[in-house]
């Protein structure tokens, strides 16, 4: 396999962009917020929310010591609502048995809610400058043409963590370099759709450049349409509730208007199942 680590490197430090969780001093508590608000999400969305969330919960233990009804309401129009409930469950975890303090383990990571492989490295490394390999969405399709050879990543598998490793340093700090330039690149130059190959650091050593740019498969999951759907549901239902009084509204007055009853109701039932509203004496409410 050819070093790809110093192009990569030298790559990142001329091109990286400005964002908040690469800064110095950032911190856990705000890596770990934002890589809960950047997944499935654009940055350009998360910058703001992240700004706010931060200013009012600079700490877990303060967002562990408010209502989940405030996480619920902060996210705003995040989407994927879950993930505010399980940040909050999180922080409290993180206060109740980690003294307030996000753990640097991935072990201990993964053991609070709503983490998973991707988001225990991501803060041991990016927060902490432990040496693992990070690998997203980014990082899989940039593993699968330089690699691999082929133009879209398939499933996720655990295979891709070793890949990566390959690609890594000794070096702790170069490390964790390559992981972000690796993400980096492929959220900016080797994109799904139309990589910009003429400005890869790697371009050289790409197996799919080398190969002729076979047109291979995308075989991951495709997200079902969002209008019309029981997301758009749901979400419109979590913006009535945000912008009600604390003691919610009516259940049977919430979404009155959608024009399709029965998904209306479907979508209030699977909020209340995934914890995110209360159903109360009548009354639909956010989580207290």
């Amino acid at each position: 396999m050819p070093d790809l680590a110093v192009p990569l490197i030298e790559w990142y430090r001329r091109n990286a962009r400005d964002l908040p969780w690469r800064r110095p001093g950032f911190g856990a508590w705000g890596v770990l917020v934002s890589e809960f608000m950047l997944q499935q999400t654009q940055v350009s969305r998360v910058i703001p929310r992240l700004d706010a969330w931060l200013a009012r919960w600079p700490t877990p233990t303060e967002l562990a010591n408010d209502a989940p009804a405030e996480a619920v309401r902060e996210w705003a129009n995040l989407g994927y609502p879950r993930r505010a409930l399980w940040l909050h469950r999180a922080a409290v975890e993180i206060r109740d048995l980690h003294g307030g303090v996000v753990p640097s383990d991935v072990g201990a990571l993964l053991s609070l809610t709503g983490i998973g492989d991707y988001t225990a490295r991501a803060v041991a490394v990016f927060a902490y400058g432990d040496r693992h390999p990070v690998v997203d969405t980014n990082t899989r399709r940039v593993l699968a043409r330089a690699i691999g050879g082929q133009a879209q990543p398939g499933p996720p598998a655990r295979s891709d963590l070793a890949a990566m490793e390959a690609l890594l340093p000794e070096d702790r700090t170069d490390a964790a370099i390559v992981n972000a330039a690796t993400m980096e690149l492929g959220a900016t130059v080797c994109t799904a759709r139309t990589p910009r190959c003429d400005a890869c650091p790697i371009a050289h050593a790409c197996a799919w450049r080398a190969a002729g740019y076979p047109a291979t498969a995308d075989t991951r999951r495709k997200q079902a349409r969002y209008d019309g759907s029981d997301r758009q549901a749901r979400g419109a239902a979590l913006r009535a509730l945000r912008d009600a009084a604390a003691s919610g509204i009516r259940s049977d007055e919430l979404l009155d208007a959608w024009p399709d009853a029965l998904q209306r109701d479907r979508a209030i039932t699977s909020l209340a199942d995934d914890g995110l509203i209360e159903l109360v004496d009548g009354m639909a409410r956010l989580p207290r």
